[in-house]
């Protein structure tokens, strides 16, 4: 007698499988989804994880991670990617508030020869000055930082 699954069936309505056969038919869409959307498919009209991960020349892990994930979040929910924690930031708020009014000031104030700040020119004048008005988190700012910090305060 062959393998019975204790896995529960997946109910999809008919906008799901819509959406799930378009997306999984689509050249537009990014190849990670387009393949979910063909593995929900295959195990909604009956095919076991092992059928799917010989089908699609992949390991079973990964089509039994997709069906259950479609099973607990639903089909179209399950196509995306889950959001990761990520390292946690480590310049404080203060310290880009700091960084931000020091962009906002000429460097004539603070005894340059330049006219306005160029990232790299601000970046090294907060490395050297960052400790003494207590933003230490910004010893080791690069000028990409400060460029990211800058463009997500501009209106």
């Amino acid at each position: 007698m062959p393998f019975q699954s204790t896995r529960s069936k997946l109910t999809l309505s008919e906008d799901d499988l819509k959406k799930l056969g378009s997306i999984s038919k689509s050249r537009s869409e990014p190849k990670g989804r387009v393949e979910r959307a063909k593995f929900i498919l295959e195990y909604y009209n009956g095919a076991t994880i092992s059928e799917i991960s010989r089908n699609h020349k992949t390991n079973r892990p990964k089509i039994e991670l997709q069906i259950n994930k479609a099973l607990q979040m639903g089909a179209i929910p399950s196509l995306d990617d889950i959001p990761r924690a990520g390292r946690p930031g480590t310049i404080t708020d203060a310290a880009k508030a700091w960084l931000i009014s020091l962009a906002c000031a000429k460097p004539l104030d603070f005894s340059y020869s330049h006219e306005t700040w160029t990232t790299a020119l601000l970046a090294k004048h907060a490395q050297e000055h960052c400790e003494e008005n207590g933003h230490p988190c910004l010893k080791h700012l690069s000028k990409g930082t400060v460029s990211k910090i800058l463009s997500t305060y501009r209106k």
